[in-house]
């Protein structure tokens, strides 16, 4: 799963255009986090997961690549 989040990260940051540094500002972490997750070598923690949410536009959901289905 973490190679996922790491894949769907690195895809949307680049839709946002931005670096991993820029992102690594936004988020207050190092670009060596960033980096880390992205390779899928780190798992986001719980309240990083919500700040990259919010800093990119994403659910958790999109991000770990999961499909979302509605009852009908």
């Amino acid at each position: 799963m973490q190679d996922t989040i790491g894949k769907r990260l690195r895809a949307y940051r680049k839709l946002k255009n931005l670096t991993q540094q820029e992102l690594a500002d936004r988020l207050h972490v190092s670009i060596a986090i960033v980096g880390a997750i992205e390779r899928g070598t780190r798992a986001p923690s719980a309240d990083l997961m919500r700040q990259i949410h919010d800093v990119l536009g994403v659910t958790e959901q999109e991000l770990r690549g999961e499909s979302v289905t509605f009852g009908g």
